[in-house]
């Protein structure tokens, strides 16, 4: 490899450290602290240390080191990961079986909403866990952890409707900074008790699980805490690719967090008290403030890769038929990715709060956290083995039984995270399932709305056929978006029957939002010339990139169309949805109303010019 090469796979590195690790890369803050300190705590003896300490090593080296930086960066969809991008690719190997894409279609759903309820509690354990590093340093200011964190979080989405293009720069060597002190702090605390190393051995949690069976079980929900964020690294992949991804993990970021943990497990060895906050107790005194102001701008830059996450999830969503249309604003004119979604930003800022406000620790909030990441770890796995069955060749087998440790492995965490349903692990999981009601609904409605559409539409075939010579011709040019080519769209339809008049050209304009990421510009468009001056154009769009018409069609003159601005209109249909004899239930049918009233209109979605559309209003029976 090239030396320009090495620079730029190092540049990547770096800036992943930010936005990929940035979630994973806080957990030092609670999770070994959890183990001894949590709900179900244990005593913080050498023995319980030990174990915990090889617990912790060897999960993660089974699901991040080995699964989700190792295997699962394989499972690509044309570079791009995550659990959505995931579905897609195990849809297209289900090769048509209506029924195994239902179960896929279903479990991306789920998977999708319980990441939403991860997205949520990530910057406010996160953030808060720094923040009470003010009482170790000094504990008259323990009062000030609340204001401070509702203070930082509502800063930190206050800006997201500016981007993160200016900060952005700084996440890399901020990040690059606190992984360094975790491993110093670490190393330092190891170097006077290097007995703790003997934790590297699984003896010692095989032994704990043998003598202990349920301790064990319970142990494993606080050894997860260390684990969240590992969703990031394969969601995050196509930002800056598989290498890049690797290296920083393997290079650094692994290296940090193990000796990060067993410097926090030596200094429990030497002080049982330290278990209050090992940590920060890791550090001097004179670091003790500097720490909490680093910690803080690492949990930020975690906290913005979630929301940035989010956003994300959400364009992926609604590219994919999931969710309603909603506003999205582009925040940087170089990079298409950064963008901001007022409705989700404004929700998260008011679930974060309630979060902080309603648990009021790190602690008690870690008693939330874990059961949504399980969850979505273990959908991925269960997806990344139906598509391995479907691959040929002898390394299958090798993968297939990989794949099953790991399930294994993560239905223990799951259900050993299921011991926190009561103490606030309901939250997650609720927020999830109100989530996968709103996803499937969107789905499941948008696909009857067509369904009806099919039964009252004329066929195009017909219409084209049919077409009268004598209908009046106005100058001009139409473009009738429609969802579905096969059938005349509504709007025209309407048309003619109030007006009676045809555009001396007429456009039937479709957007499909294909089961991979990117569509290469030069097989974005496509034209089918039809009769009487009427065309048939699709834009292909893979579901991570952003639809503009105006761009796309600015190219329709290769195929001898000539589009006059002052003399283009496009016509939209806005179906208003209504109680019938369908295939919902009456609330469902409600629920699906309400959220096509919250849709951002098509005209701005699809960044249409507003002087030129008209929308055209029809009501479709459910």
């Amino acid at each position: 490899m090239s030396v320009k090469n090495n620079t730029a796979t190092g540049a990547l590195a770096l800036a992943a450290l930010g936005v990929v690790y940035g979630d994973i890369g806080t957990s030092p803050l609670y999770a070994f602290k959890e183990a001894f300190a949590g709900a179900h705590g244990m005593a913080p003896t050498e023995p319980n240390v030990l174990a915990a300490l090889s617990a912790l090593f060897w999960a993660m080296t089974m699901i991040i080191s080995i699964k989700y930086v190792w295997v699962m960066l394989k499972f690509d969809n044309n570079g791009e990961g995550g659990v959505l991008a995931l579905t897609a690719l195990a849809n297209r190997a289900a090769q048509g079986a209506a029924r195994w894409k239902l179960i896929i279609a279903t479990a991306g759903i789920f998977a999708a909403a319980l990441f939403y309820g991860d997205a949520l509690i990530t910057p406010a354990i996160s953030v808060l866990s720094a923040v009470e590093g003010l009482s170790v340093a000094a504990p008259t200011l323990e009062k000030l952890i609340l204001p401070v964190t509702i203070g930082v979080l509502t800063g930190l989405f206050f800006i997201q409707r500016r981007g993160t293009g200016s900060v952005g720069r700084l996440f890399g060597p901020v990040t690059l900074l606190w992984f360094a002190a975790l491993g110093i702090l670490g190393t330092v605390s190891i170097a006077e008790t290097p007995s703790v190393l003997r934790a590297i051995n699984p003896v010692y949690a095989i032994d704990f699980a043998i003598e202990h069976p349920y301790g064990m079980f319970l142990l494993l929900s606080a050894v997860f805490l260390a684990l969240t964020g590992g969703e990031a690294l394969y969601a995050d992949m196509g930002h800056f690719g598989a290498r890049p991804v690797r290296l920083a993990w393997y290079g650094l970021v692994c290296p940090a967090l193990l000796i990060n943990y067993f410097g926090q497990g030596a200094l429990v060895l030497r002080s049982a008290d330290a278990i209050q906050n090992p940590f920060y107790l890791l550090a001097p005194d004179w670091f003790m403030l500097p720490l909490v102001a680093l910690a803080t701008a690492a949990t930020v830059i975690a906290s913005q890769a979630t929301i940035s996450g989010a956003y994300s999830m959400t364009l992926q969503a609604m590219r994919m038929g999931y969710l309603p249309r909603l506003f999205i604003q582009h925040t940087s004119d170089a990079q298409r990715g950064q963008i901001y979604i007022p409705a989700v930003n404004w929700m998260m800022l008011v679930g974060v709060i309630i979060l902080v406000l309603e648990f009021g620790s790190s602690g008690a909030l870690a008693a939330a956290y874990g059961i949504a990441v399980s969850g979505t770890m273990i959908i991925t796995t269960l997806l990344s083995i139906f598509v391995t069955l479907k691959l040929q060749g002898r390394a299958r087998l090798l993968l297939l039984a990989a794949l099953a440790v790991f399930a294994l492995l993560e239905l223990l965490f799951f259900g050993s995270n299921l011991t926190k349903v009561v103490s606030g692990g309901w939250m997650p999981l609720a927020l999830g399932l109100v989530l996968f009601v709103l996803l499937s609904t969107w789905k499941r409605g948008s696909t009857l709305v067509a369904e009806q559409r099919r039964k009252l539409d004329i066929p195009m075939s017909a219409f084209i056929a049919g077409t009268q010579p004598d209908v009046p011709r106005v100058a001009g040019t139409a473009i009738y978006l429609t969802a579905d080519p096969a059938v005349v769209p509504s709007a025209l339809f309407h048309n003619l029957k109030h007006f009676k008049v045809l555009h001396e050209q007429t456009l039937f304009l479709h957007v499909v939002t294909a089961d991979v990421p990117y569509i290469e510009p030069e097989q974005r468009l496509k034209v089918e010339r039809l009769a009487h001056g009427m065309y048939n154009v699709a834009l292909h769009y893979g579901f991570r990139q952003e639809v503009d018409i105006p761009d796309a069609l600015s190219r329709i003159g290769d195929y001898g169309i000539e589009l006059e601005p002052m003399a283009t209109t496009f016509f939209i249909a806005r179906s208003n949805v209504a109680d019938g004899p369908g295939g919902m239930p009456a609330w469902r049918c409600a629920l699906f109303s309400w959220m096509t009233r919250q849709s951002e209109g098509a005209a701005s979605f699809f960044n249409l010019p507003p002087n030129q559309v008209v929308e055209l209003g029809t009501k479709v029976m459910l």
